[in-house]
């Protein structure tokens, strides 16, 4: 159960099953659990080991020195202490296989606000309970099987490798370059040119928002900016060193999907011709001592085999009074919404509203629709409902993905 400051009821349409009470709190950019030592989160998983994530304890005085998180893992009154103080920690997934065949608690860490990054732990949930890996240097982590294909990754952004790069902080870039990791047989693979599709998107975006005379204006720089020939206004500095962070993240997309070639004949159609070979040496570098270097093998390229997708388990049809689930529903983790709309908040009712949800075996949402006939179908809070997390459904003690529906109503 979750707990925080603003409540909600969410009931399962299926049978007449009803979750305990879950909270929905506005959306931030990247949601977590626990947050200056606000939030908290307990379950427990068939094996026996509990899960709890919440405030860090008391110092022997009776106070906190700083509002901090802790985490830790409970099983035969034993304790695994996964983080005794952070600024932040996150329950990415709980009961999930990554992969390997073994249930895992994973967790996102970061330890100090300052930090730019969270690293990701990954427990075993057989008991006793044991660290299998830890990640590094990640914006945020979030393992998923995207394409319902069986196969589960771990996407993030490979944040600590580029801040502070050509002296850009991490803020100043639209995000880090993505990273895609996925474990088979114990063997962490970077398979992110598996992906080529979503860096294809992403440099469509991008290249979309480059106007042609800021792109040439550019490329009569130097390239790193810092001595200008001429007198130039900050306004048209400003542009500079705009389009220069698309250029490079345009770059390390082609890069990090598997296509350096691509990156390298980008680099010589848009850098400053001078400043080329600098410019290539350092991307390339980023790269390599990135989280790319923590992965033991990689993928070359995409698969051209047919993909199989995976049964999703009918939680919404095959349900009834007297009916007996093929699967245990999912639980939520963290539900957030972001603030009601006008229309919303007219209706002194709070009219509920059914969503058809679709939840793969991580416990991340594939798919969010309203069901039915509706009196209201707020865009805001089915794009919300995308960024939820679960417990996922289980059949015969395997995590599984699961379609259900959900009742939510547009009030506290």
């Amino acid at each position: 159960m979750l707990g925080r400051s603003c409540r909600v009821r969410l009931a399962l349409a299926i049978s007449s099953l009803l979750w305990p009470m879950q909270c929905i709190c506005q959306p931030q950019t990247h949601s977590v659990l626990c947050s200056a030592g606000n939030g908290n989160f307990d379950a427990e998983f068939r094996t026996g080991v509990k899960v709890h994530v919440g405030a860090a304890r008391r110092s022997e005085s009776g106070t906190l020195a700083s509002r901090a998180c802790a985490a830790k893992l409970n099983w035969q009154k034993q304790e695994l202490l996964v983080s005794a103080s952070a600024s932040q920690i996150d329950l990415d997934a709980f009961g999930a296989d990554l992969g390997d065949g073994v249930p895992v608690a994973a967790f996102q860490i970061k330890r100090l606000d300052s930090d730019c990054c969270m690293d990701y732990g990954i427990y075993s949930l057989e008991s006793p309970p044991r660290l299998l890996r830890t990640l590094t240097g990640g914006e945020f982590f979030s393992a998923s099987d995207v394409d319902l294909d069986g196969r589960v990754q771990i996407w993030t952004g490979d944040a600590a490798a580029v801040d502070g790069f050509e002296k850009l902080s991490l803020s100043e870039l639209d995000s880090a370059p993505t990273v895609v990791l996925r474990f088979d047989h114990g063997r962490l693979q970077d398979v992110s040119a598996e992906f080529q599709r979503h860096f294809d998107d992403e440099i469509a975006r991008i290249r979309a928002a480059i106007r042609p005379q800021d792109l040439e204006d550019f490329k009569n720089s130097d390239g790193k900016l810092a001595q200008i020939p001429t007198p130039v206004s900050a306004e048209l500095l400003h542009r500079l060193r705009m389009v220069k962070i698309k250029v490079l993240e345009i770059a390390w997309s082609y890069l990090y999907s598997g296509r350096e070639q691509d990156a390298w004949l980008w680099l010589t159609q848009t850098w400053p011709s001078p400043d080329v070979d600098r410019i290539r040496a350092a991307i390339a570098n980023v790269r390599t001592r990135g989280i790319h270097s923590q992965a033991d093998v990689t993928s070359l390229g995409p698969s051209h085999g047919r993909k199989k997708h995976v049964h999703v388990f009918d939680a919404v049809s095959n349900s009834g009074p007297g009916t007996k689930l093929e699967v245990t529903p999912p639980q939520g983790i963290l539900l957030q919404r972001p603030p009601m709309s006008e229309i919303q908040q007219q209706d002194p009712q709070g009219s509920e509203l059914l969503l058809d949800i679709v939840v793969d075996r991580c416990g991340k949402v594939r798919s969010a629709m309203p069901a039915g006939k509706v009196k209201w179908a707020d865009p805001d809070l089915i794009n919300a409902a995308l960024s939820w997390k679960f417990i996922p459904a289980f059949r015969d003690h395997q995590a599984v993905a699961s379609h259900f529906r959900l009742a939510v109503s547009p009030r506290r």
